[in-house]
């Protein structure tokens, strides 16, 4: 079997799993306290991690690292997975699950508008087209398809999910200043990430022995959400032949979600969730084929 088809064989693999995290999240929040379920989940995921570094060869690259790195690492934990996580999943505590799912989906764009004061990117009238138009899937979903009676369902939910949207958008662009192996810094992420988590349970909630529900929730979600599903799209990415290869891909995993979540949480379908959720990619889409263009044409006239 060629690269070509073992990146995509590992990107859809990465893909089937990030599909059932939505249902996994909503699920365990149902039978385990917030702060606990996370820290397990972090700890699992950092050990995970670890293990693959170990077999990969990539430990000694710690030993590398300079001060500066392990700070940068310490700042990066602390915004994801700590804050990430747990405005993520206080989202999906207020939230149904697909909605949660969807509108956290919008970091792309978000990302394109943090672009502008954080790396001092300008932005054509097209990318502003795709801002607005999933910005207004985002106001399908809050308003329950009802755009005309401008009232939120949800307010809360709505603004934590959004706010984890601008959380892992600003971590992906301080991410772009890290230089080192990129499953080394996720590991470290993750390291101090759990260290910050372990704090906050023993202020918050107190350390506790987990139960069988607990630990459970906890291993799936740390391994098919934070390690293992992050591990197979690395790979994809390392024998792709291009990034645009396999990314493409990511966009099934909110169409996929919405049906998991159908039939594992018990949600019914909601019209306005797909047509925001279509009005979001559509403008996803549309920002990337604007970006591949831009960039296009600044080679030719270079």
């Amino acid at each position: 079997m060629d690269n070509r088809k073992k990146a995509y064989l590992y990107a859809l693999g990465a893909v089937l799993c990030w599909s059932t995290v939505a249902s996994a999240f909503k699920i365990s929040l149902q039978r385990c306290e917030l702060l606990p379920l996370l820290f397990f989940c972090s700890f699992i995921s950092t050990f995970i991690i670890l293990v693959f570094l170990l077999f990969s060869g990539r430990v000694p690259l710690l030993k590398l690292l300079k001060r500066a790195d392990y700070f940068r690492s310490a700042g990066l934990g602390f915004l994801c997975p700590f804050l990430y996580y747990i405005v993520l999943f206080g989202a999906y505590s207020k939230l149904p699950a697909q909605e949660a799912l969807t509108l956290n989906f919008v970091w792309p764009i978000v990302l394109v508008l943090l672009s502008i004061p954080l790396l001092g990117q300008k932005i054509g009238l097209k990318s502003i087209i795709a801002v607005v138009i999933s910005f207004s899937g985002v106001f399908v979903i809050a308003t329950g398809g009802e755009v005309f009676g401008f009232r939120l369902n949800f307010p809360l939910g709505i603004s934590l999910a959004l706010g984890s949207s601008f959380i892992w958008a600003i971590f992906w662009i301080f991410n772009l200043a890290d230089k080192c192996d990129g499953l080394v810094r996720l590991f470290l992420n993750f390291a101090f990430g759990s260290f910050f988590l372990l704090i906050a349970v023993v202020f918050f909630s107190g350390l506790r022995k987990p139960g069988p529900e607990l630990v459970l929730c906890a291993g799936y979600i740390g391994a098919f959400e934070m390690s293992v599903t992050f591990i197979l799209w690395f790979i994809a990415l390392k024998l792709s032949p291009t990034t645009a290869y396999v990314a493409n891909l990511i966009y099934l995993v909110p169409f996929m979600s919405i049906v998991c979540i159908h039939f594992t949480v018990g949600e019914a379908i909601l019209p306005s969730t797909l047509a925001g959720l279509v009005l979001i990619v559509g403008g996803i889409l549309m920002q990337n084929i604007s970006a591949k263009a831009e960039k296009s044409k600044q080679r030719l006239s270079a």
